[in-house]
């Protein structure tokens, strides 16, 4: 190696180690702004809205008087929602996971199908609110109801679900099947008796994790038309019904006019980060139990 080609080869190594302190120093500077960003609203959201939280907050309805104005409407909303979302994303989200693991032959359709699947988790959640609003408002005629408003989260959360079970199903060592197989079990008693309980921890973090999202989200249900009025409490998945978020959003753009609406917005913000919490902890739960058993 000549002097000069040594002299190159030293100034990209300068060149790279700077750049890489230079990204270092970057990533680190946005990491400490956006918690301290993340900090300053914790503070004021739990400020402004915990003193609010009693059992009147959690059990009185929509109201026009702050003083009484409760959200039982949007908890039970959001928990008839709930009611749909869960068994039809994981019955279509784990039964496609299936299929395309274990029986679906490989090649170009399903390279595409997995491609699309992919790119489906990121599409703008506002997306599938046009979509939710055309196909079961509009087009099957069901209106702003919990059955509406489910099916367009399901949307939403379906793609995250089916990678998350494939994803599960693939992480099951492989000596497991090869055993059953070798003891003389079918495709299907090996998948529904080895495979599938193995990964059945992984799949119901996953699916925790999408419920999760699905649980805070406004934009879909605000496109498909979902009031924050005073309506009667929901009573099944035909009745209208408001959601957790969608009343943060409007008590947010009421505080404008009321200013006690910020501080119910802010306890709203609460009760939900709470139930987030319990749900995200329950998936840390599952994960570890799971870890702890096949390690």
């Amino acid at each position: 190696m000549t002097n000069h080609t040594k002299a190159e080869h030293t100034n990209r190594m300068v060149v790279r180690t700077a750049l890489d302190k230079t990204a270092k120093v970057i990533s680190f500077l946005a990491m400490l702004l956006a918690i301290i960003v993340l900090v300053i609203l914790l503070y004021r959201v739990f400020s402004e809205g915990f003193s609010f939280i009693n059992k009147g907050f959690l059990t009185n309805r929509l109201s026009t008087d702050p003083e009484r104005a409760g959200i039982l409407g949007a908890v039970l909303g959001t928990f008839w929602l709930m009611i749909v979302v869960t068994p039809v994303t994981m019955i279509i989200g784990v039964g496609t996971a299936l299929y395309l693991v274990f029986y679906m032959p490989e090649g170009r359709i399903k390279s595409l199908i997995q491609m699309n699947i992919a790119n489906l988790a990121g599409v703008p959640s506002i997306v599938y609110g046009i979509l939710g609003m055309t196909v079961f408002v509009r087009v099957m005629n069901l209106g702003n109801v919990v059955l509406a408003g489910g099916l367009t989260l399901v949307l939403l959360i379906l793609p995250i679900v089916i990678v998350a079970s494939q994803e599960a199903l693939r992480a099951v060592p492989v000596h497991l099947g090869e055993a059953s197989y070798g003891m003389g079990a079918t495709k299907w008693q090996t998948i529904k008796h080895i495979i599938f309980p193995a990964a059945l921890p992984s799949i119901l973090t996953g699916a925790i994790l999408a419920l999760s999202r699905g649980i805070g989200e406004t934009a879909p249900l605000v496109v498909i038309g979902i009031p924050a009025l005073l309506i009667p409490l929901p009573g099944g998945i035909f009745d209208t019904f408001t959601v957790l978020p969608v009343q943060i959003y409007y008590w947010t753009l009421d505080s404008t006019m009321v200013k006690e609406y910020a501080n119910l917005a802010a306890a709203t913000i609460v009760v939900l980060l709470i139930v987030l919490l319990i749900l995200n902890l329950t998936a840390i739960l599952i994960r570890n139990k799971y870890q702890k058993a096949y390690q």
